[in-house]
Parts: structure tokens; C-alpha cells; sequence
């Protein structure tokens, strides 16, 4: 994989000083590639530069993500067969607003180091050292990596902005090391989580089956799904009148899609008479099982039950709890785990963090809330995430005392006890889990206050009022409920999901299954 530099300076600047830094590295037997992102329209495209024109109409209509990742994956292109790739930097212009931020967005999604360019003209040396430590303020104070500062500056003003502890690149006499070359790769992006879980659903496809067959918006969210390859899909309904509805809507459904009709299929017996031998000690009799294999969920968790398919996403027009009562009843939990609960992804503008529970235990008990916090930790590292669990109260440490404060205590110990391996805090207030400074003061010696990335509310009212002011306050995109503590994977959607609510949910539930 390429290393990637963002150059941010002037349009006069950016040619000399990027075939400078290329010099350079390839003296040092790097292989260079020069990106322009934008190029000014389709006629002046050349390489992998995509064009101006279309990129301000992507932005428009409200389509920066999609321009985002057209960009990221053109700097993927452009760093194939190179150790680095040297971005210019985005122009700004009256139809092209914000460029600054379209620059930084780029840079976050892949990764880069950023160089700013000082110029020296006109400035004493002094000026010029004082403009290099703003410039890195600046970037760092968005989470960007600064390698160096580069400069056409005088021997002196060079002094001074090294002074700083700044190094400076001339574009006449370019120094610049590639072990300089810092990548600012903790910073987790919408953009960036989300291609990361489709590369990791195209690596090892799973099958979901989705109950609700005919509704227009899970056949949008089913073709989006094919087209970008990431996972197998199995609709269930009547074929003609889901094909009916494809047409409609102007959807066409890949030949890949299986589409199964729970009362023709001829495995509906075989599952009747699996079910009625897992609940008939429960009262079940072999009638009412075959009934039941009538309803599109019921029949959709059998092909899970059975491994036809390796997840189920319902509850577009479904109940939660008709979604999950025929998981309940013969999915059933993971060993060691007696709690179902719901967690939410929340991807912020550089991190990712998960909250539960969300979605199904109104209040929870001291056991219950230890469930939560394993299983949503497991949830944290199936996606890639190094869990730190917060278990949150209005009070932190021992500052506070009464029942609720207590039974997080209790829940926090069970916890430590069920897992030792696992970070974890608590009680512990929301800005000192995730403010380092209020941390400092309130817990300095833990290993989460200040850290956090897997926040477990006390009460389903906390989570979910928790998760819907971050998610409308923030902008951030929250993915769920997932369902965890399942033996496989069963996921809720909401009644007012969207399709991109709908793919995104079925993404991770395919990861899920990847376990």
C-alpha cells in the first residue's frame, strides 16, 4: 500500500513543488505518483483525475460522500504501482465552495500526510516561522498528520521555522525523507468505515434473506446490494408479485437474487417438523409449526436456523418483536449469554463508537448490563474495533452513591469478573469517558476515562435518547439496532428505514455472520 502526501498550497506553487518532493523521493528509490484530484472538466481529464464539473454537481446534490469516494479510490488507482502518491491540492473557485474542506475530507479517507507550503515572498523570516506553526495547528486540529513544512523561504526564515520544530522543503532544493512520511491512519471516517465493511463483505460473501420481499424499499436496497457485489440475497414472497413490484419501481433484480415463496417451497415440511422437534417440548404440535412456517419471518429465521442463509434483516413493516420472537425461540443466545440486546454503530466525523442498549431491554439488570458490555465489546471487534467500555451513570468514580450509581458499580464489577481481558469503567459520567482533559481530572490513572468506544446506557430510555440526539446533533450515521448475544445473526430495522438504512444494516449483518 502507497503512502500518500496532501500538498496544500497555491495553484502556482503545486507543479514545481510536487516534481520537487518527486525528485527527491526518487532519488531515494521511491516509486512517485502525482494525483490531481479535479482536473477542469471531461475534455482536460487526464490520468485519474475526475472532473471539476461533475465533481460540483456531485456536491450540489448533496453528494460529497459519493464524490469522496470516486477520489479515494482514484488515489488507490494512482498508488498501484507506487510507494507514494503526491496529491495537489483542490482549487477553490466561485462554483467549487469550500475546497479547504474537500481537501481535508481527502486527506482523512486515505490516509495522508499533509505538507503545507509557506510562501516566504514578501514576509520577514520571523512571519514565515509564525505562519508554518499556525499552518500545523491548523491540520492537526483536525487529526491530519504534518510531515513537514514545505517553503520557498530563505536560509534564515528556514532557521526560524525549524526553530519550531518544523523541517522545510525547498521546491529548488527539495529534502524531504520518506520515513517523514506520517500517515494520519487513526482517524476513522464515514466514508472510510463504510468502504472498509464492504471490503470485508466482498472477502467472504454471506447470504441474508430478507422477509419482507415485496416492498419497494428493500428491492432498491437488494439491487444496490448486487451491484456492488457484497453479498448473496434471498427475498421471500410471492415471485410474481415481487417481480411485479421490481418492474414497478424501475428496479431490475440481479439473476443472482433467489426469490422463495414460504408457502410453495418444498422445504416447508422439513422445517415445520424441525421446528415442532425444537418447541414441542414447549407445546408446540406439528400443525401449528406448519402454520407458522407460513409467516415470511418465521420461515426466513429457519433458513438461518438450517445455514440456507447466514443472517436475516426484517422490520421495515414488521414489529421488533414479531422480528425477533422466532429467534428467540429456536436461534437462541450464545453460550454464556443470556441477554439479547440492541447496539447502534455511530460513525462520527473521525471515529466510530457503539452504544447499546438501544433497542430492547427497558431496565436492565446489574446482569443484564454486564451481557450488554461483553457482547457489545465482541460487536466492537468484529468491526474492527479495539474495545474500551464505558459503562455510563450521572456520576464517575466515587463520587457519586444511591441505587442507580451502585448498580452500574455492581454491573461494572460483574463485568471485570466475566472478562478480565476486557477494558472496562464505570461508573463513569459521558465527558470524562470521552473528553481526555475532564478524564485527567476525574479518573487519570484508568485505562478507558478519555478513551472510550463502547458506551453501555443504564436504562433503554438513556440509550435510546443518547443515540438519537448524537445521530441528529452530530450528523452522525447510526447503523442498527444490530441484535447481539444470538447464535447468528437477526437484525431490526426500523419502520421508517431508508434504503441506505436498509443496505448499511445488511452489510453488518453479513459481517456478523463472518463472526
Amino acid at each position: 500500500m502507497s503512502k500518500n502526501i496532501l500538498l496544500m498550497c497555491c495553484d502556482s506553487c503545486a507543479p514545481k513543488l510536487s516534481e520537487g518532493i518527486k525528485k527527491d523521493l526518487e532519488a531515494q528509490g521511491k516509486r512517485v505518483s502525482i494525483f490531481a484530484p479535479l482536473a477542469g472538466c471531461k475534455e482536460d481529464a487526464c490520468g485519474d483525475s475526475f472532473c471539476r464539473c461533475e465533481a460540483v454537481k456531485l456536491i450540489a446534490n448533496g453528494k460529497k460522500d459519493d464524490l469522496l469516494s470516486i477520489l479515494v479510490d482514484r488515489v488507490e488507482a494512482a498508488g498501484k504501482d507506487a510507494d507514494v502518491v503526491i496529491i495537489t491540492p483542490i482549487a477553490d473557485d466561485s462554483a467549487l465552495r469550500d475546497a479547504y474542506g474537500l481537501n481535508i475530507a481527502l486527506a482523512k479517507n486515505v490516509n495522508a500526510c499533509v505538507i503545507p507550503a509557506v510562501c516566504a515572498k514578501d514576509k520577514t523570516d520571523e512571519e514565515v516561522a509564525a505562519a508554518a506553526d499556525l499552518a500545523v495547528k491548523m491540520f492537526a486540529q483536525d487529526g491530519l498528520a504534518i510531515s513537514v513544512i514545505a517553503s520557498g523561504c530563505n536560509e534564515n526564515a528556514a532557521k526560524c521555522v525549524e526553530a519550531n520544530g518544523l523541517s522545510v522543503v525547498n521546491p529548488h532544493a527539495a529534502k524531504l525523507s520518506a520515513d517523514k512520511i506520517v500517515a494520519s491512519s487513526n482517524i476513522l471516517t464515514p466514508t472510510k468505515f463504510m468502504r472498509s465493511l464492504r471490503a470485508k463483505c466482498r472477502a467472504n460473501k454471506k447470504t441474508i434473506v430478507l422477509p419482507e420481499g415485496a416492498l419497494d424499499r428493500i428491492l432498491k436496497a437488494a439491487a444496490e446490494l448486487r451491484a456492488m457485489d457484497l453479498v448473496n440475497i434471498i427475498l421471500l414472497g410471492n415471485e410474481d408479485e415481487v417481480r411485479a413490484k421490481a418492474a414497478e419501481i424501475g428496479v431490475t433484480l440481479d439473476a443472482s437474487i433467489r426469490i422463495v415463496d414460504p408457502a410453495k417451497s418444498p422445504d416447508i415440511e422439513d422445517y415445520a417438523n424441525t421446528l415442532y422437534e425444537l418447541r414441542k417440548a414447549k407445546g408446540m404440535e406439528l400443525d401449528k409449526a406448519r402454520k407458522l412456517m407460513t409467516d415470511k419471518t418465521f420461515f426466513g429465521t429457519m433458513m438461518v436456523y438450517k445455514g440456507v442463509a447466514d443472517g436475516l434483516v426484517s422490520g421495515a413493516t414488521t414489529s421488533t418483536a414479531d422480528t425477533i420472537r422466532p429467534a428467540l425461540q429456536f436461534i437462541k443466545t450464545k453460550p454464556g449469554i443470556k441477554t439479547v440486546s440492541g447496539v447502534f454503530l455511530m460513525s462520527l466525523a473521525d471515529r466510530v463508537y457503539i452504544y447499546g442498549d438501544c433497542a430492547v431491554i427497558p431496565n436492565a439488570t446489574t446482569d443484564q448490563l454486564r451481557d450488554v458490555a461483553i457482547a457489545s465489546a465482541a460487536t466492537a471487534k468484529a468491526f474492527g474495533i479495539d474495545p474500551k467500555i464505558a459503562m455510563l451513570s450521572y456520576s464517575t468514580g466515587t463520587s457519586g452513591s444511591g441505587p442507580d450509581v451502585d448498580a452500574v458499580r455492581e454491573a461494572t464489577e460483574k463485568v471485570r469478573e466475566a472478562a478480565p481481558d476486557l477494558a472496562v469503567e464505570g461508573p463513569i459520567q459521558y465527558d470524562a469517558a470521552v473528553v481526555p482533559s475532564v478524564a485527567k481530572t476525574k479518573l487519570p490513572e484508568s485505562p478507558v476515562a478519555g478513551k472510550a468506544n463502547v458506551f453501555v446506557f443504564p436504562t433503554l430510555n438513556a440509550g435510546n435518547i443518547g443515540y438519537k440526539a448524537v445521530q441528529r446533533s452530530a450528523n452522525a450515521i447510526a447503523i442498527g439496532p444490530l441484535l447481539q448475544g444470538l447464535n447468528k445473526p437477526v437484525n431490526d430495522l426500523s419502520r421508517g428505514a431508508t434504503v441506505a438504512d436498509i443496505v448499511n444494516t445488511v452489510i453488518v449483518t453479513a459481517i456478523q455472520a463472518q463472526g
